[in-house]
């Protein structure tokens, strides 16, 4: 299991806290100083399509909206903190966010 994050963000914290309380065994990554190779993006772009962008954070509301107009895989490149949070590779599935949804698939 990988989980795609910040070490600064809460959310990312709590996550890999309860993952890692359920026994199970995560690899954390983050993504501003291991930035997502371009068929990482696309992948989790095919996956989770705009949704992956965090329109709520700072980071977005800090971008002209020239930018904002930019293809989502371009901010991310040159935005990683964009990236919605955290996102949680186990095995073949991906999960968003951490919902309680989310919470009942990972730490089974």
């Amino acid at each position: 299991m990988i989980l795609y994050g910040l070490p600064g963000c809460d959310t990312c914290r709590k996550a890999l806290k309860a993952i890692r309380a359920a026994g199970r065994e995560v690899a954390f990554r983050d993504v501003r100083a291991e930035p997502l190779s371009a068929e990482e993006r696309r992948e989790l772009l095919y996956v989770f399509g705009d949704r992956l962008i965090n329109r709520a954070s700072a980071t977005w509301r800090g971008l002209s909206d020239e930018a904002r107009r930019d293809d989502a895989g371009d901010l991310l490149r040159r935005y990683p903190a964009l990236m919605k949070r955290p996102v949680i590779r186990d095995g073949a599935s991906f999960h968003i966010g951490w919902n309680a949804d989310t919470q009942a698939l990972v730490l089974k």
